[in-house]
């Protein structure tokens, strides 16, 4: 599924309504180059989980942990070189646990991610104008077919 979004607001409001519906242990990997929002996206997906923190990437740390109506781990492993150096901080402790866990920059970790997992990837449109991102949002497992809900209406 396609969802094209004009501002950072509607890139927000995509992660809010994913926010409301993941459930227990659900894990989402986000994909796009640098600049294309995926933070603001997780800042939205914070709100949907009813989280008041501040959210920040963890660009340096890895993980940031948030408490809202689920547990949220937020990884950031743009900076990860090998994929040995995030198994050590215990990752799979992390999302083999009742917290959500949303991975930034997944692609890097590839081969630690399970397979049942739900993607997102958003890209640039700048044929369209700045603002202008395409999430496209997959899912291996029957466990997020609530993915199917989530539009801008």
């Amino acid at each position: 599924m396609k969802i094209t979004t004009e501002s950072v607001e509607e890139t927000k409001l995509i992660g809010q309504k994913l926010g409301a519906l993941v459930n227990s242990g659900d894990i989402i990997c986000l994909t796009g180059d640098l600049g294309t929002g995926k933070t603001h996206f997780v800042k939205g997906f914070a709100k949907g989980l009813k989280i008041e923190d501040s959210i920040t990437s963890p660009t340096f740390t890895i993980v940031n942990e948030y408490q809202g109506r689920l547990k949220l781990n937020h990884f950031d492993v743009y900076r990860v070189s090998d994929p040995d150096e995030i198994e050590a901080i215990g990752f799979d402790e992390y999302i083999f646990s009742s917290a959500v866990s949303i991975i930034e920059w997944s692609n890097y970790i590839e081969e630690l991610i399970p397979e049942e997992s739900l993607r997102i990837n958003i890209v640039k449109v700048p044929e369209k104008g700045d603002n202008y991102r395409e999430i496209e949002i997959s899912y291996t497992g029957e466990r997020y077919n609530y993915a199917k809900e989530i539009n801008l209406c």
